[in-house]
């Protein structure tokens, strides 16, 4: 069955997904939508990482909340920095975060979280994943910087997936 259908929630939701983007549920394009719905992550199954393996889930729920504050406060510095950009200019950076995370899907959570945080941007990961190139949008301190981010987004998801 994995085999013909290997994400049924995700069919599911293409299905109801080309439905609600149609605003019909004419029998043409529910056959389409349930069409859809099962080639989709049919032919895209050779594309998706490896299973998740979560080794800590109670991390999650604090690395959420974590990033929901972090997230709040960084729009409120960002706003700050715009509002006095004639006071003091924002000092933009490149910085290289060397990393210790390896797993596809921690590094795709990190990826996620680098950019959900205003001022962060991910810019550039080394092939051999050990190096993060980020642009920084008000950089006071590069050392405290990458302490900061390895410390608060980095380690906390390396309990989670490795």
């Amino acid at each position: 069955m994995k085999y013909f259908l290997p994400a049924p929630w995700l069919s599911l939701a293409l299905w109801a997904l080309w439905l609600m983007l149609n605003l019909s549920v004419s029998p043409g394009t529910v056959l389409l939508g349930a069409l859809f719905g099962f080639l989709a992550p049919l032919l895209m199954a050779p594309l998706r990482p490896m299973p998740v393996r979560i080794r800590k889930p109670g991390t999650i729920l604090r690395y959420v909340l974590l990033v929901g504050r972090d997230t709040l406060v960084s729009n409120l510095q960002v706003f700050w920095s715009i509002w006095n950009l004639k006071r003091r200019p924002p000092r933009s950076a490149f910085v290289k975060v060397p990393l210790d995370l390896r797993d596809p899907n921690g590094l795709a959570a990190l990826a996620i979280v680098t950019t959900v945080v205003p001022g962060t941007v991910w810019s550039e990961l080394a092939l051999d994943r050990s190096l993060l190139l980020m642009h920084v949008f008000d950089l006071e301190d590069e050392a405290q910087f990458i302490e900061h981010f390895k410390t608060t987004y980095e380690r906390p998801l390396m309990e989670i997936f490795q």
